[in-house]
């Protein structure tokens, strides 16, 4: 979707953003993130958002040393993807239903002291430069790989797919929006966040992709890696 504010690089962002923990949400350039927001801390960092920048910070908890999501929340992830509020409704009872378009991925510098019910944090997007530039990397991509490994997995589990839609999408919005809608867990979204490239990111989606059918056809229905 296009955004009324287009961004060119990391100096056109905010250093300080509102950030919204999310275990399992993983949101990506030039994708969009449907949020169902009805927390009272959440519904006034819209509030705050649509005031100012609107844009909000998505990240996940921490892992701990198992790999699981830390318990309470309290540590985030170092890794998030920041993204704009390009749709938004009220539902009449309290909550907003929106869609966030992705924008770029940042580096979780600190978390701010502030005087708000919500979380913010000191960013840095700099290391993730390409990100402002639509399909950078895209040449990268193993397409065809991509693709016999996705049907693969449909073959698997009986599932279907648009393939007119998927045959036509360029390389970045077809890695991106598969990465999006995988079924793995929050420790494989994590990973697919912070691939450096979108090749790399490719690489990982066929490999996780190809675990989860092992562990299947071994008998174990756990796509989350362990």
């Amino acid at each position: 979707m296009a955004i009324n504010k287009p961004y060119g690089g990391p100096s056109e962002l905010p250093r300080t953003i509102p950030l919204f923990p999310l275990e399992g949400a993983l949101l990506l350039p030039r994708c969009q993130l449907p949020l169902n927001v009805f927390e009272p801390r959440y519904v006034a960092m819209v509030d705050a958002a649509l005031a100012g920048s609107r844009l909000i910070g998505m990240i996940q908890p921490a892992f701990d040393p198992t790999g699981r999501p830390m318990a309470g929340g309290a540590a985030l992830a170092g890794v998030g993807c920041v993204g704009r509020i390009t749709e938004i409704a009220e539902s009449g009872d309290g909550r907003y239903i929106l869609n966030l378009s992705g924008v770029a991925r940042f580096r979780l510098l600190a978390e701010i002291e502030a005087d708000t019910l919500f979380r913010q944090g000191e960013v840095d997007f700099a290391p993730f430069a390409d990100d402002f530039k639509p399909g950078a990397g895209g040449d990268a991509v193993n397409r065809g790989a991509l693709l016999r490994t996705l049907a693969d997995y449909l073959d698997a589990n009986q599932l279907e797919a648009d393939w007119e839609s998927i045959k036509d999408a360029p390389n970045e919005a077809l890695v991106n929006a598969l990465a999006m809608m995988s079924p793995f867990g929050p420790r494989e979204k994590q990973a697919l966040l912070e691939a450096p490239t979108l090749g790399a990111r490719a690489e990982m989606l066929i490999a996780v992709t190809q675990m989860a059918m092992a562990r299947t056809a071994g008998g174990d229905g756990d796509n989350s890696l362990q």
